[in-house]
């Protein structure tokens, strides 16, 4: 008995995994899966939020003869979702990197990078003439910062789901916003009567 169990057992297994067919997507594709937040929002998100910042005049002038440091702060999640607000900075910085207009450094690593120089210059180890001295970076000049949240609604068949992302850019030096915009996408699902 207990071998036709496990007989019974295996078959079943390779059925329902043989059945499983992966396929590649188009990671630029619209996802519509549901009304949680996804690739297809945050490639948006990005799109909007750079195309605004690189046109925006103000902004085009101090780009104009050179290229301003920047930091990104994390973006602030006030979803009920759990959404990987990392991503989101790291396409938007990606984007304005690869614009030409920006230069950034990165306040996620610095624990590390305080590390690193500490071996090269106190431990010994490393040849004096070949260690990075301390108090030599570049002070950012801008923070880039935002927030995303949303308002859901359900009503019987009908869920509504508002997401607003607002982003801004502020001088550090004068606590200015020089720049800030904001994106909105409504997402609804209704189901059918038999919930299909």
């Amino acid at each position: 008995m207990m071998r036709l169990i496990t007989l019974l057992f295996l078959v079943v297994s390779l059925v329902l995994t043989g059945c499983a067919h992966v396929q590649y997507g188009d990671a630029q594709g619209r996802e519509t899966v549901n009304t949680d937040f996804g690739s297809t929002d945050l490639q948006m998100i990005a799109s909007k939020m750079v195309d605004d910042l690189l046109s925006f005049p103000p902004i085009v002038q101090i780009t104009s003869q050179r290229r301003p440091v920047v930091f990104v702060d994390k973006i602030k999640n006030k979803t009920m979702q759990h959404i990987d607000t990392e991503s989101i900075t790291d396409t938007i910085q990606s984007k304005l990197i690869n614009s030409g207009k920006f230069r950034f450094v990165d306040m996620s690593v610095v624990e590390q990078v305080r590390k690193q120089l500490d071996y090269q210059n106190e431990s010994g180890m490393v040849n004096p003439a070949t260690a990075v001295q301390m108090g030599h970076q570049i002070g950012a000049e801008f923070m880039l910062y935002g927030n995303l949240s949303e308002i859901a609604k359900s009503s019987g068949s009908t869920r509504d789901v508002y997401y607003k992302f607002t982003q801004k850019l502020m001088n550090l030096k004068t606590g200015i916003i020089e720049w800030s915009n904001e994106k909105e996408i409504r997402k609804q699902r209704s189901r059918s009567l038999f919930g299909l």
